[in-house]
């Protein structure tokens, strides 16, 4: 076996559908397909439309996976594909545009802590809504959110501290206490 396998557990995988075994990828499906799904609900709250997002995020990656240089985690690359994916989906999706003046007015009506902090963080611009559910939803590090969105670290913690900063002000403003949940990013101790 050799450090790259050890490092990256889909190493096997890829290595055999680039081999001409395409029943492979099964084991990375199987693998991801929780955590792809999860991930696409949280940008369109649907359920059955997050399981097509997923099985398309899955068909861009078996076309593209000779592509995949192993710089990185096989994980990163593929949560930034679909992360890109979901974006372009979700773009065209028909726009239902509340205002964040919006989103704090319905947060008095919430009695759940947790759906009003859900609708403030989805009302938040993309780039601040992005880093924050890579970083507290999806458990990425800050390198790891950086390689996933293609930016600097720099700018995820940039990133990460003004959309707290909106959250912030919006529970402030509409007299709801403060989300403790999302705290200051913290360094994470390497696996």
């Amino acid at each position: 076996m050799n450090a790259a396998s050890t490092l990256d557990p889909d190493q096997d995988a890829i290595a055999q559908v680039l081999a001409g075994h395409p029943a492979a990828f099964e084991t990375i499906v199987r693998r991801w397909q929780t955590p792809l799904v999860n991930l696409a609900w949280r940008f369109c709250r649907d359920r059955a439309r997050a399981e097509d997002m997923a099985q398309e995020a899955f068909l861009r990656a078996y076309r593209s996976l000779a592509q995949f240089r192993g710089e990185s985690a096989f994980s990163t690359w593929l949560f930034s594909l679909a992360t890109n994916l979901y974006r372009n989906q979700v773009r065209r999706l028909p726009a239902t545009p509340l205002s964040l003046d919006e989103i704090a007015e319905t947060l008095l009506a919430q009695s759940s802590r947790d759906e009003s902090l859900r609708r403030a963080i989805l009302a938040l611009p993309v780039k601040y809504r992005d880093a924050i559910l890579l970083f507290y939803f999806h458990d990425q590090d800050v390198p790891a959110a950086a390689r996933t969105l293609g930016i600097p670290e720099g700018t995820v913690k940039a990133r990460l501290f003004r959309g707290r900063e909106l959250l912030r002000s919006k529970f402030t403003r509409s007299g709801s206490a403060e989300p403790s949940t999302l705290t200051a990013p913290q360094p994470r101790e390497a696996p």
